[in-house]
């Protein structure tokens, strides 16, 4: 029997980690296509046209990035399949019918010049309002907040649908809303820690389904040559006299790979952690590759998963879906308390690990989706693995460092200042440099 507490963690983690088809900045358009070409199709006719806006996040995390099952980049052909393929019940698995025929017919749609896409002027960090348009019909859907929350619907001009605002969008709107946000769940390093160690084994068996799908993910991109081949190439072993052969390189490298199949395009889904796909890639991996090589229990890597799933969605609580800060930072800090606990650490020893990783690699921009993403994954394993080694060993980074704190919480705080209202302007500027390119 679990407690209201137990099942408030449970309710935030499945909210959370949840499968996703491809990045989900592209996917997310495909799914607000998809949702409004079905409102179309419900009137016998078919879309011939779509204008999509997209807010600044949106179209930087969308311009460089693989589509599944495609070999192409970018938010055009995202959008079109939405029409011939998608189909909004699979919500961020929105593209997984995709087949040849869609395809060429998402080509043509988009070689004719019937997809617009263009910058919202809405303020908010994740906004999509997509606008489908047949012979005598208009439809709009919006999505905003989160990658799959469908907000309103309109057709022809009329809305029809209108949802309560989830509140995800940034660190300081959740008071205002209905639905509760991450910061409304009262999460702490301590409350985690004791729900990850006492929750029962079988209401947390679920999070096992993050490992198979993103070891699955791992295994594609180590055969095959994704992407900048960054995991397969530190898993090469002619480089085992540059990249060792122990857990850190294995860390490293599955995790990549993961990452390189992913953003290059890969048709099998990654077990998300916060809208991202490379976030649950990077909180999984590590994590699993120190149960593989240490022989831990299922139930053991299923404790260290939640720890490290909700680590990270903590983080981001103070950071919002999208912001200036690699999702990877949250993420392997959040690998790093999951490797802590699967070397027998204690609750001190994950916050120094905490602590470690936030005076390392805080302030690593995020430029966009893209193939290079794994470059800054295996940078953030290393120093998740390195953060963790530390902290068992009785190193800890002092509060006298930078914007490191005594209180655990407020330097997670610190690090959510930094990437939600620090790095606005970072993330102006990359934005121009993208578009100017």
């Amino acid at each position: 029997m679990t407690t209201e507490r137990e099942q408030q963690f449970l309710e935030l983690l499945k909210k959370e980690v949840k499968p996703a088809l491809g990045c989900t900045e592209p996917i997310a358009v495909s799914l607000a296509v998809s949702k409004a070409s079905e409102q179309i199709k419900q009137l016998g006719e078919d879309t011939t046209m779509l204008k999509v806006e997209v807010s600044a996040n949106i179209l930087k995390n969308g311009m460089g990035v693989g589509v599944p099952g495609t070999g192409m980049v970018g938010l055009h052909i995202a959008a079109a399949l939405g029409v011939t393929c998608g189909r909004s019940e699979y919500k961020l698995e929105v593209l997984k019918d995709i087949d040849n025929t869609s395809l060429e017919l998402a080509k043509k749609m988009v070689k004719e010049g019937n997809v617009t896409i263009s910058l919202s002027p809405s303020s908010k960090k994740l906004f999509i309002s997509a606008f489908a348009y047949s012979s005598n019909h208009e439809s709009n859907v919006i999505i905003e907040d989160n990658h799959d929350n469908i907000s309103e619907i309109y057709l022809d001009g009329k809305r029809i649908v209108q949802q309560k605002k989830s509140g995800y969008d940034s660190h300081d709107n959740h008071s205002n809303t209905n639905l509760k946000g991450i910061l409304d769940y009262k999460l702490t390093l301590d409350s985690i820690y004791q729900f990850s160690l006492s929750v029962p084994f079988k209401e947390i068996e679920f999070i096992l389904d993050s490992a198979k799908l993103n070891k699955a993910l791992a295994n594609e991109g180590l055969e095959n040559n994704y992407g900048l081949r960054v995991g397969k190439t530190i898993n090469n072993g002619h480089y085992t006299e540059v990249f060792g052969n122990g857990l850190l390189s294995y860390s490293m490298a599955l995790t990549a790979a993961a990452s390189d199949a992913r953003m290059a395009g890969s048709t099998l889904p990654a077990m998300s952690n916060s809208g991202s796909g490379n976030q649950g890639i990077t909180v999984t991996m590590p994590v699993i590759a120190f149960a593989e090589k240490l022989g831990s229990s299922q139930e053991s890597l299923a404790r260290a998963l939640v720890l490290s799933h909700l680590v990270a969605i903590h983080i981001k609580g103070y950071l919002g879906k999208l912001s200036a800060l690699c999702g990877c930072v949250i993420a392997s800090t959040g690998a790093a308390c999951g490797i802590v606990y699967l070397k027998n650490g204690n609750f001190e020893q994950m916050g120094c690990a905490i602590k470690n990783m936030i005076g390392n690699i805080t302030g690593m921009v995020c430029d966009g989706a893209k193939v290079g993403c794994a470059l800054k994954v295996a940078s953030g394993v290393s120093s998740a693995v390195q953060s963790a080694m530390l902290a068992l060993d009785g190193i800890c980074i002092s509060e006298n460092d930078g914007i490191i704190e005594k209180d655990i919480e407020k330097t997670i705080m610190n690090l959510g200042k930094i990437g939600s209202i620090g790095m606005e302007k970072t993330d102006q500027m990359i934005l121009d440099i993208m578009v100017s390119k």
